[in-house]
This record gives C-alpha cells, structure tokens and sequence, in this order.
C-alpha cells in the first residue's frame, strides 16, 4: 500500500471509528476532534478544535489533571496507554458523563513529546447501572426487603 492511501485509510479509521480519538499540543489544545467526539461531548470539530482540554474537564479535575499533564509532558511517559483511565468528564450543556481512555503520547522523529491521543469511551450508562447494582446489594445487605 502506497503512503497516500495509508494516509487516506488512517484518516477513515479516525472518523469512522465508534470512540472519540482526542489530539491535544503540549499546551493541552485540542488538534484533533473526530465524529465520536462530537457525538460524546456535544461540541463540533469547529468549536472544539483550537480550545482547551478545560472544555470537557469538570472544574474540581481540572488542577489535578493539569498536574499529571504537565509531568506527562516533560517525563515523556504515559502509563495510561495499556490502562485505561475512568473519570467524569463535562458536555456541551454541562452534563456530567462518566468517559473511560486510553491515552499514548505521540512523539516527532527526535523524541521530543508532541502531545497526547486519547481514545474515549462514554461508560455513563453501565456506571449508572453499577451505581444502583451497588446500591442494590447494600440495601439488601443491611436485610432490608422494600426500597
């Protein structure tokens, strides 16, 4: 396969795909915003790109992510990238989402850090399920019989 059609089925791969794939510089500016990105967190490539990953980190994550960012940056290291990371995330209309990712740090051809690619998944709807489960059992533990 020729590098321009590896190009073109890479660029398909991205916006086909069914998880957000999230480019961010070292500064933490979005690059990249897919379809799955639009549909996860409400924003269109257009409003998106060119904006702070604050755009979709609820406000009391936001220091301690930018903490792990920056050390991320400078140590060159992610052990993210075969663990995946749950945490809450923020929508367009201000909805708490619970998203699960992956994250790999993408490097030029000297090693310098370029910033970071996530793959996001939006988890809301099983956590929410696993929220009334564990709800469930304790209520049931405590030999309760109605809720």
């Amino acid at each position: 396969m020729v590098e321009k059609d590896k190009n073109t089925l890479y660029r398909q791969i991205v916006e086909t795909v069914g998880d957000a794939v999230i480019f961010a510089d070292r500064d933490g500016i979005i690059r990249l915003w897919n379809r799955a990105a639009e549909g996860i967190f409400g924003y269109t490539e257009a409003e998106a790109v060119g904006q702070s990953l604050d755009l979709i980190i609820p406000e009391r994550q936001r220091e301690l992510h930018w903490k792990g960012y920056g050390k991320a940056m400078l140590d060159g290291v992610s052990k993210y990238g075969s663990e995946t990371l749950a945490v809450p995330a923020v929508t367009k209309d201000g909805e708490r989402i619970s998203i699960e990712f992956t994250i790999n740090l993408l490097k030029d051809g000297e090693g310098k850090v370029l910033g970071p690619v996530a793959v996001v998944r939006d988890v809301t709807a099983r956590w929410v399920r696993e929220k009334e489960l564990r709800q469930r059992l304790a209520f049931l533990e405590a030999g309760q019989t109605t809720l």
